[in-house]
């Protein structure tokens, strides 16, 4: 993000307000309004952001089996504002799914402006802490912070507290890395005005600690700089840009850029500068077929509930022509997912008013022409799109014979024939010429009305043969996967009644009777979990063995005080225990056979175990009766919390959530999650990390409230033993978010040790006589913390 574009902003619209800062313990947080992705010219196969103000394009990665668009974001109102790090996954570069936001002020330090992102998957930085691959990115002002994920961009730590791991003097921002191959080496460029535009370059072994190699100084080269590679007849050349889409072609020695190219050239002939059509570009790192693929920011697109989209992803390439190496932008072939009804024409002479499109309807679609020059005597030739039978049409692309111009941009045909292809969107339209030499992102106001949805190809003042064309209907990219929903069942989901919506705890809904949301995902025997909280509903459950209209097997927690396990026309079993309403709560199920088993809380025995033979295999899926309930982590297979011997866990304040890695808990203060053993001499240990906040601990001797002793890690850089009212020791240790650290603790009498990632001797050996017996459990202090591998001796 930019000091010009804020300037811009201010001139041109008054903000609707403030944008807010988060909080840790509500980190990360999905603030947007249910959509059908439908209103009146949202993009159907452009990305925009469930809601809210979007610019530039930032961190843009592929990572773990998903492309990751990261974006510049206001996710609380529809202009500029306090920017956040936006977030949406694809699993081919069409299909976006919105998510939580990535990187949030008030949350993560330093301001929050563009920048570029990596994936880490040698672990150069030593930041990788799991399975997953990190996801690094940068960002900062007069400087550069690091942020890195190591859970899929779910959630980000910033490194080193957030300090400036480069510190910049001059103005300067929008940091962007690559990966030097040949140098074995990562390389920055960071635009920087000293005395003047230009980017300054850096490198690194390991994303982390950098060294300043070099400048390139140009009044071309302001903003959002880019360094990447491109082939060019089988010879690697190394490629810079700026924000406007201008480019140069050169050489990169390790340290230093050069070229030979006195001026840059232009990849894209929309309005370039910020809140126009093609700004602020970006390049996809670590794609797994190597395809340079890029997305920018279109600024000119508004709706009731968003400003601004993204340009339909490209493959670069690079060609030679007189004038020097050529960027060329091709759409990526996985629009093809997209394709519906086709028609062709060939060998056809078009006039003023022989329209070969004639009655032809269309809302959103691709077109492919080719026309002969030779013979031609049409003045200009082009296509009328959403066209009326007024003749009028919301945009027309023309080509000038005499001009050599395309849409009115500078464009040389290859020989004698002028190839032309076209994006229509509701609100973009995106014209590529010459096999991607040419093109031009724009946005169009598109009337999606049936009578406006003709399209019109014309020649004016003569005529020219059409060589060949193709129409292709395009359908909509939006709701395929999950939002918030974390689970590992196939989709597509469907919901058999009420609405299902998407909230920062999972999957909401509000249902008037039974409802149901079921996966695509079905098996007779199997192991099924999930967490379950009734905001204002009588019930909400774990949906098995179910037919599309969700009649199979539930196990709900019901408001009434019981445990639950039926099905349509029975009511298996029951089980009273105490169920609150807006406290979560874990079941667990397994089918085997005609044996059907819950499980509440974690318990190490099941509170229901009965038989029945009705259903024997169907899908999976949640649901909720009479009013609203939120579901999250609906997944099969092995728990991602193994703990000792217990009953039911209860929870004392805080969110608390099981995810195929570990419990999970997210609180504003003091939370608790207590098992029913009670003890007074012990040892107890398990593997904890503070994900984004304050503290993570073991507890012991604790009375029903939590009150008794925790030993925990401290984000400040500590190991802590308290109690309510005093904290008995702390000692220094180097505790990073997002790291897992083993704790343990034995009680004898009244000495207290605590041990430290496995280290051979306590770091604390202390002594307190408050607290003689009580219960085992966890604690979580002022924001999301990990445990899992919890052993009681």
């Amino acid at each position: 993000m930019r000091a010009l574009l804020v300037v811009l902003l201010v001139a041109l619209f008054v903000p609707v307000g403030p944008a807010a800062a988060g909080t840790t313990p509500d980190y990360p947080e999905f603030p947007y309004a249910p959509t059908t992705y439908s209103e009146p010219f949202r993009g159907q196969f452009h990305f925009s952001s469930q809601s809210g103000w979007m610019n530039d394009p930032n961190g843009l990665v592929f990572a773990n089996g998903l492309y990751h668009f990261f974006y510049q974001h206001n996710p609380h109102g529809l202009e500029w504002d306090t920017m956040h790090w936006g977030h949406a996954t694809s699993p081919d570069l069409v299909h976006w799914t919105q998510k939580p936001v990535a990187l949030e002020p008030g949350v993560h330090p330093g301001t929050l402006f563009s920048g570029g992102g990596v994936v880490d998957k040698a672990n150069t930085s030593g930041l990788k802490t799991g399975a997953l691959d990190p996801i690094v990115v940068f960002s900062n002002v007069n400087g550069v912070s690091v942020f890195y994920s190591n859970d899929n961009g779910r959630s980000f730590q910033a490194y080193d507290g957030g300090r400036k791991q480069i510190e910049i003097p001059e103005e300067s921002r929008d940091p962007n890395v690559v990966w030097d191959a040949e140098r074995r080496q990562w390389v920055m460029v960071v635009w920087s005005n000293r005395g003047g535009n230009g980017v300054d370059v850096y490198t690194s072994p390991n994303l982390l600690k950098w060294t300043f190699a070099s400048r390139y100084a140009a009044g071309w080269l302001f903003e959002c700089p880019e360094l990447f590679v491109l082939p060019l007849n089988g010879v690697p050349r190394w490629v810079l840009t700026s924000a406007t889409g201008e480019y140069v072609v050169g050489t990169f020695d390790g340290k230093a850029f050069r070229t030979d190219q006195p001026q840059p050239k232009k990849m894209n002939h929309g309005t370039t500068f910020p809140g126009g059509t093609f700004y602020a570009a970006e390049t996809f790192d670590n794609t797994p077929d190597g395809r340079v693929v890029q997305m920018a920011w279109q600024g000119g697109n508004r709706g009731s509930a968003w400003t601004g989209n993204a340009t339909f992803p490209v493959s670069l390439g690079l060609v030679a022509s007189p004038d020097g190496p050529r960027v060329t932008r091709t759409p990526v072939t996985e629009l093809d997912s997209l394709r519906a009804d086709t028609r062709t024409w060939r060998n056809t002479t078009v006039t003023a008013t022989n329209n070969p499109f004639a009655g032809v309807l269309a809302d959103t679609y691709e077109i492919t022409a080719r026309f002969d020059l030779r013979g031609a005597t049409a003045r200009e030739f082009g296509f009328a799109l959403h066209s009326r039978s007024d003749g009028s049409a919301d945009r027309t692309v023309t080509y000038d014979r005499a001009a050599r111009a395309l849409d009115g941009k500078p464009f040389q045909p290859a020989g004698d024939e002028v190839s032309v292809r076209l994006l229509v969107d509701r609100g973009q339209l995106e014209i590529f010429g010459g096999d991607g030499v040419f093109s031009l992102s724009d946005n169009v106001n598109f009337d999606s009305a049936a009578v406006s949805q003709g399209i019109r190809l014309f020649a004016n003042g003569g005529t020219v043969r059409l060589v060949d064309a193709k129409f292709t209907r395009l359908s909509t990219s939006w709701g395929t996967a999950q939002s918030t929903l974390e689970s590992n069942l196939r989709g597509p989901w469907h919901a058999t009644a009420g609405s299902w919506t998407d909230v920062a705890g999972g999957k909401r809904a509000q249902a008037t009777g039974d409802a149901f949301y079921l996966s695509a995902s079905t098996a007779a025997d199997a192991t099924y979990e999930g967490d379950l909280r009734l905001d204002s509903a009588q019930a909400a459950g774990l949906v098995f063995r179910a037919g599309a209209d969700g009649a199979g097997y539930t196990a709900n927690i019901d408001a009434s005080g019981v445990v639950k396990l039926w099905r349509p026309g029975r009511d298996i079993a029951t089980v009273a225990t105490p169920i609150v309403q807006g406290r979560g709560y874990h079941l667990k199920v397994q089918a085997t056979g005609s044996r059907l088993r819950v499980w509440l809380n974690h318990g190490t025995n099941p509170i229901i175990d009965a038989t029945d033979t009705a259903h024997t295999s169907g899908r999976f899926g949640a649901n909720v009766y009479r009013g609203a309930a939120t579901v999250q982590n609906l997944n099969t297979g092995p728990s991602g919390f193994t703990a000792f011997p217990s009953g039911p866990w209860t929870a004392v304040a805080g969110t608390w959530t099981t995810t195929p890695d570990s419990l999970r808990a997210q609180t504003q203060g003091d939370a608790f999650y207590l098992s029913d053993r009670v003890a007074s001499d012990l040892v107890y240990e398990g593997d904890l990390s503070i994900v984004n906040g304050v503290a993570a601990g073991l507890t012991f001797r604790a009375g029903a409230d939590g009150a008794g002793y925790t030993a925990n890690i401290d984000a400040s850089g500590l190991v802590k033993l308290w109690r309510p009212g005093r904290d008995i020791a702390t000692v220094a240790a180097p505790i990073v978010q997002g790291r897992t650290y083993h704790l343990k603790v034995q009680a004898e009498g009244s000495r207290l040790r605590v041990w430290f990632d496995r280290g051979a001797n306590p770091v604390i050996d202390a002594t307190d006589t408050a607290y003689g017996e009580g219960r085992v459990g966890l604690n979580a202090y002022a924001g999301t913390a990990t445990m899992r591998d919890l052993v009681l001796g």
